[in-house]
């Protein structure tokens, strides 16, 4: 669960896609067919991960496992968000559902509508499991690099439980009735794939959820437990970038020069207090300066530094509070110390924070709670971790959601972990190894088990 900036997003996804276009997908015969048992469609998604904006492979076999099925599926095929968003630009309205996302519709009679998602795109992570079917797909990352890719982050494990629970639902038509939507998005790593997806038309071209539901893997959980939170869930993710501007000279004659450095130091203390004197003690929020760029030379003062925030929060109050407040005590600095006004950038393309329906959490940890005891759902903190499912819920229409962990450590594992003799790696490392066939059996147990309630509840 990560992002990039739109500052090169744009043009990197717009790179990917064209690529994409060029170099339709080859079907090969290795590719796990319809109705593949889950075990063998699990180690196959492992083995074969794609970034973000190229699932052309997963994209394929997903969307041929719902046409089995019976759903009405539409895809779309690499270029189609970058011309569709080119046309909407024009005033031209296209069908398409966000580079290689997949959209399918299974009608079953009168009854609510339940959409049910997984992200398929894997991480720029070369694996370092050393498992028999571990990853050795090296590609070129969205920012040009060359770099082994790895399912780090559980994707695999989603969508074959997104698999598996189409199949329970299709099978078991006959108790439950209304209208499943089945959706496999693109890059949620990068935090657009939700967005590519709702603005080529998720909700204008299809029928529009009463319900959204998702899971995400843990890698603190063991298997067979279940986590959510009611309300917020997880945090708002902005992207701030600051150029502090200054006057550069040589280092042995500084009251020449106006430091840029030592503008920026200070603006990297100052914002800290937005946090410590500005926010409710009680109202999380996070400001972190991940990158401080400047310089070349031990004895050159540069002309300009470069700041890389990260700011999280949960509520929309405290997030323009602290967005607010960085702008304010940068252009504040900067004039203490009598250098010229910075720049600050601040990402439009947030991600937003995810709010769990409390009443929707309750409907569904208690029909989890039949299928796999309710003494293996527990209520989870929130966690300042961001993810693109928020998108879904907010649309003009506002609708109810729910993404709930899913436990996927081995008791053993876990215990050891609990016993302090080993660390657990965590959700991104090259070590993660969830233990996927237990995993994958409560995800699709949870997951049908939460749409069956939502489409008998009346």
């Amino acid at each position: 669960m990560t992002r990039i900036t739109t500052l090169f997003a744009a043009a990197a996804i717009a790179a990917t896609l064209s690529a994409c276009a060029t170099a339709q997908t080859e079907l090969t015969a290795d590719m796990p067919t319809a109705g593949t048992n889950l075990t063998d469609l699990y180690t196959y998604l492992h083995t074969h991960p794609e970034l973000s904006f190229k699932e052309a492979r997963s994209s394929a076999i997903l969307a041929t496992e719902l046409e089995n099925l019976g759903f009405a599926v539409t895809t779309g095929f690499g270029d189609t968000w970058i011309e569709a968003k080119a046309t909407r630009d024009q005033g031209v309205v296209r069908d398409g559902v966000g580079g290689y996302g997949v959209v399918g519709v299974f009608e079953n009679g009168d009854g609510p509508t339940v959409l049910i998602r997984t992200d398929m795109d894997a991480l720029p992570v070369a694996e370092l499991t050393g498992l028999s079917y571990r990853s050795e797909v090296v590609d070129e990352t969205w920012t040009g690099v060359s770099n082994g890719v790895m399912h780090a982050c559980g994707h695999d494990i989603h969508m074959t439980s997104w698999v598996g629970t189409a199949r329970e639902l299709v099978a078991n038509k006959a108790a439950w009735s209304g209208t499943l939507i089945m959706i496999a998005q693109p890059a949620e790593e990068l935090g657009l794939g939700a967005k590519a997806m709702i603005s080529d038309g998720l909700f204008s071209h299809f029928p529009v959820p009463d319900y959204n539901l998702g899971l995400h893997v843990s890698a603190s959980l063991p298997v067979g437990r279940v986590a959510y939170s009611s309300g917020f869930a997880l945090a708002n993710v902005d992207s701030v970038d600051i150029t502090v501007k200054g006057v550069g000279g040589h280092g042995a004659y500084p009251h020449t020069t106006k430091d840029p450095v030592l503008v920026a130091s200070a603006i990297v203390m100052a914002v800290q207090s937005l946090v410590s004197r500005n926010v409710n003690p009680q109202t999380p929020a996070v400001v972190t300066v991940g990158s401080f760029q400047a310089g070349a030379k031990h004895n050159i003062i540069p002309g300009e530094a470069k700041l890389l925030l990260t700011v999280r929060s949960y509520d929309d109050a405290t997030r323009a509070l602290l967005l607010d407040g960085i702008t304010r005590i940068a252009k504040a600095q900067a004039l203490a110390y009598g250098a010229p006004e910075p720049i600050v950038t601040i990402d439009e393309d947030f991600t937003p924070s995810t709010y769990n329906d409390p009443a929707l959490s309750a409907t569904a940890a208690a029909a989890i709670g039949e299928v796999i005891g309710a003494e293996n759902v527990i209520v989870a903190s929130p966690v300042m971790g961001g993810e693109d499912f928020s998108q879904y819920g907010r649309t003009d229409e506002d609708i109810p959601g729910l993404i709930f962990w899913l436990g996927a450590i081995s008791p053993d594992l876990w215990q050891s972990a609990q016993d302090g003799e080993v660390s657990l790696p965590s959700l991104h490392s090259p070590f993660f190894a969830p233990d996927y066939e237990p995993t994958i059996a409560t995800g699709v147990e949870s997951m049908t088990a939460a749409a069956m309630a939502l489409f008998n509840q009346g």
